[in-house]
């Protein structure tokens, strides 16, 4: 059997065993050595966080059985993609698709800040009123939804391989955990790491209560992308342990912690700009 026929074949037998390893030494590193207190019960966090990521997890098998592997099958079966129509090795195919993706992903997340209508969904994101493992995978169902087939239309413009669609899921999945960690690196070793990937001080920045903080470092893998887009801050200006997470309109325990507040909290107040060349904070209401 090949790597690729291997990587396929165990799919999701790959993918949980990455998830929930990543996600063991996470949480266990985060008891170890944390970056900062925690200011809401974890136990009320993690048990709605992690609710809403298993019916996430529902709504995503319900509505596309085969998820993105799936495509990539499908995809590779019609000979669609660019990457069907070069004769190039598997791995320079592989390396290509994953950082491709990353970009794309990359994009996604600006624009989900950029058009209010998205923020409006993102926001369940970014209302987190503590940053820890379960924040990278705190989404709202509809963005979930949206994200899916921003990533079926990649695969099927693109055409990587199938083993790399799995390869950048669990690589996607890993780094979101990652870096939405409260742990601490030294800063030496920060400083080397974030010039490849995104690192958890890197990542914080961005779930600033600050709106230029919030509207920078968008990336979840490679930090590249925010470097050539000028969308890169190094540092929080209250320092990481001073800085405020979550949004400024959204405080209460009730509707940003707990699953039915987050669930409705797309639909709550009028749609209004939360523009991406913000540079300094303003109302609250404008958010």
């Amino acid at each position: 059997m090949t790597f690729p026929e291997f990587i396929t074949q165990h799919e999701v037998t790959i993918r949980l065993s990455f998830f929930f390893g990543v996600f063991a030494l996470m949480a266990l590193w985060e008891i170890v050595a944390p970056r900062r207190v925690l200011t809401v019960s974890k136990a009320v966090r993690w048990i709605n966080n992690l609710g809403l990521v298993f019916f996430n997890s529902i709504v995503l098998r319900l509505i596309f059985p085969a998820a993105a592997v799936g495509m990539a099958v499908f995809t590779a079966e019609n000979g669609w993609g660019l990457l069907n129509h070069f004769q190039i090795s598997f791995p320079l195919a592989v390396m290509i698709s994953v950082v491709a993706m990353d970009f794309v992903i990359y994009l996604q997340h600006v624009l989900v800040h950029a058009v209010p209508t998205l923020w409006r969904l993102h926001r369940v994101h970014h209302a987190d009123l503590d940053y820890d493992v379960t924040t990278g995978a705190r989404f709202h169902p509809i963005e979930i939804i949206l994200s899916m087939l921003i990533k079926f239309a990649t695969i099927v413009v693109l055409g990587p391989p199938i083993a790399a669609v799995v390869i950048f899921e669990v690589v996607l999945n890993a780094m979101a955990m990652f870096n939405h960690g409260n742990v601490r690196l030294p800063l030496a070793l920060d400083r080397v790491l974030r010039l490849i990937v995104v690192t958890p001080d890197m990542h914080r920045v961005h779930h600033s209560v600050e709106d230029n903080e919030a509207n920078s470092n968008f990336g979840f893998n490679l930090s590249i992308w925010d470097r050539i887009f000028g969308t890169y801050i190094d540092q929080p200006r209250d320092g990481h342990v001073g800085m405020t997470i979550g949004i400024h309109q959204y405080r209460a325990a009730k509707q940003v912690s707990w699953l039915p507040g987050m669930l409705a909290l797309p639909f709550i107040g009028k749609i209004s700009g939360y523009a991406i060349n913000r540079r300094e904070w303003s109302k609250p209401d404008e958010q």
